[in-house]
Protein backbone atom coordinates (compact mmCIF):
# COMPACT_ATOMS: atom_id res chain seq x y z
CA UNK A 1 0.00 0.00 0.00
CA UNK A 2 1.32 3.44 -0.78
CA UNK A 3 2.66 5.42 2.19
CA UNK A 4 0.09 8.02 0.91
CA UNK A 5 -2.76 5.55 2.42
CA UNK A 6 -0.62 4.54 5.41
CA UNK A 7 0.61 7.90 7.02
CA UNK A 8 0.44 8.16 10.34
CA UNK A 9 -1.17 10.97 11.61
CA UNK A 10 1.27 13.08 13.65
CA UNK A 11 2.96 12.63 10.17
CA UNK A 12 0.01 13.80 8.40
CA UNK A 13 -0.32 17.07 10.75
CA UNK A 14 3.74 17.74 9.90
CA UNK A 15 5.05 19.84 7.35
CA UNK A 16 5.28 18.52 3.84
CA UNK A 17 9.06 18.22 3.78
CA UNK A 18 8.45 15.06 6.60
CA UNK A 19 5.23 13.99 4.36
CA UNK A 20 7.30 13.22 1.87
CA UNK A 21 10.95 11.85 3.55
CA UNK A 22 8.78 9.29 5.36
CA UNK A 23 6.62 8.35 2.18
CA UNK A 24 9.74 8.08 0.02
CA UNK A 25 11.49 6.08 2.80
CA UNK A 26 8.73 3.90 3.37
CA UNK A 27 7.79 2.99 -0.17
CA UNK A 28 11.27 2.33 -0.82
CA UNK A 29 11.77 0.20 2.25
CA UNK A 30 8.71 -1.77 0.99
CA UNK A 31 10.26 -2.22 -1.79
CA UNK A 32 13.22 -3.75 -0.11
CA UNK A 33 11.64 -5.93 2.44
CA UNK A 34 7.36 -5.85 1.49
CA UNK A 35 4.97 -4.47 3.32
CA UNK A 36 4.63 -4.04 7.30
CA UNK A 37 6.38 -3.16 10.63
CA UNK A 38 9.83 -3.14 9.14
CA UNK A 39 8.80 -0.85 6.01
CA UNK A 40 7.43 1.17 8.70
CA UNK A 41 10.44 1.25 11.25
CA UNK A 42 12.68 2.48 8.21
CA UNK A 43 10.12 5.22 7.50
CA UNK A 44 10.70 6.44 11.13
CA UNK A 45 14.11 6.23 11.07
CA UNK A 46 14.52 7.74 8.20
CA UNK A 47 11.80 10.65 9.87
CA UNK A 48 13.73 10.80 13.17
CA UNK A 49 17.26 11.48 11.80
CA UNK A 50 15.68 15.32 10.24
CA UNK A 51 13.29 15.52 12.64
CA UNK A 52 11.87 15.44 16.02
CA UNK A 53 8.56 15.10 17.89
CA UNK A 54 6.97 17.92 19.55
CA UNK A 55 3.46 17.33 20.49
CA UNK A 56 1.74 15.92 18.27
CA UNK A 57 3.41 16.98 14.93
CA UNK A 58 7.10 16.61 13.74
CA UNK A 59 9.38 19.55 13.58
CA UNK A 60 12.64 19.61 12.07
CA UNK A 61 16.10 19.48 13.87
CA UNK A 62 18.53 22.00 13.98
CA UNK A 63 21.09 19.52 13.16
CA UNK A 64 21.04 16.21 11.59
CA UNK A 65 21.53 12.81 13.30
CA UNK A 66 20.56 9.95 15.70
CA UNK A 67 18.10 11.39 17.80
CA UNK A 68 18.74 8.83 20.35
CA UNK A 69 20.61 6.11 21.64
CA UNK A 70 18.47 3.33 19.77
CA UNK A 71 18.59 5.32 16.96
CA UNK A 72 22.23 5.57 16.71
CA UNK A 73 22.83 1.61 17.81
CA UNK A 74 20.72 0.62 14.97
CA UNK A 75 17.92 -2.28 15.15
CA UNK A 76 20.10 -4.77 16.58
CA UNK A 77 20.99 -2.27 19.85
CA UNK A 78 18.95 -3.08 22.88
CA UNK A 79 18.61 0.55 23.76
CA UNK A 80 15.19 2.20 24.42
CA UNK A 81 13.67 4.84 22.04
CA UNK A 82 13.11 8.00 22.99
CA UNK A 83 9.72 8.06 20.70
CA UNK A 84 11.13 10.92 18.36
CA UNK A 85 12.25 13.14 21.47
CA UNK A 86 15.72 14.57 19.96
CA UNK A 87 17.37 13.32 23.27
CA UNK A 88 21.20 14.13 22.38
CA UNK A 89 19.53 17.71 22.08
CA UNK A 90 21.24 20.31 24.34
CA UNK A 91 19.27 20.48 27.86
CA UNK A 92 18.79 23.99 26.68
CA UNK A 93 16.82 22.78 23.73
CA UNK A 94 15.07 20.01 25.61
CA UNK A 95 14.06 23.04 27.85
CA UNK A 96 13.20 24.64 25.32
CA UNK A 97 10.45 22.35 23.97
CA UNK A 98 9.02 21.11 27.55
CA UNK A 99 8.06 25.48 27.45
CA UNK A 100 6.63 24.94 24.53
CA UNK A 101 4.63 22.32 25.67
CA UNK A 102 3.81 23.62 28.80
CA UNK A 103 5.99 20.82 30.91
CA UNK A 104 6.08 22.42 34.61
CA UNK A 105 8.85 21.84 36.94
CA UNK A 106 11.14 21.93 33.69
CA UNK A 107 14.10 24.46 35.12
CA UNK A 108 14.73 21.52 37.47
CA UNK A 109 14.82 18.99 35.51
CA UNK A 110 17.71 16.96 34.48
CA UNK A 111 18.21 16.17 30.52
CA UNK A 112 16.90 12.38 31.11
CA UNK A 113 13.62 13.78 32.75
CA UNK A 114 13.18 16.47 30.54
CA UNK A 115 13.25 13.55 27.59
CA UNK A 116 10.53 11.63 29.64
CA UNK A 117 8.78 14.14 30.16
CA UNK A 118 8.47 15.80 26.57
CA UNK A 119 7.79 11.77 25.84
CA UNK A 120 4.90 12.02 28.09
CA UNK A 121 3.50 15.26 26.89
CA UNK A 122 4.01 14.25 22.98
CA UNK A 123 1.76 10.81 23.67
CA UNK A 124 -0.99 13.03 25.25
CA UNK A 125 -1.15 15.31 22.98
CA UNK A 126 -1.04 12.89 20.38
CA UNK A 127 -4.02 11.09 21.98
CA UNK A 128 -5.99 14.19 22.22
CA UNK A 129 -5.39 14.70 18.65
CA UNK A 130 -6.79 11.69 17.23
Amino acid sequence: MPASQEMPSTIERSDKHAQELWSAAHDSAVEQYGEGERAHRTAFSALKNQYEKVGDHWERKAESGPSDAKAAGGRDTDAPTAEGVDANASTKHLRDIAARLGISGRSRMKKDELVEAIKQENRRETAASR
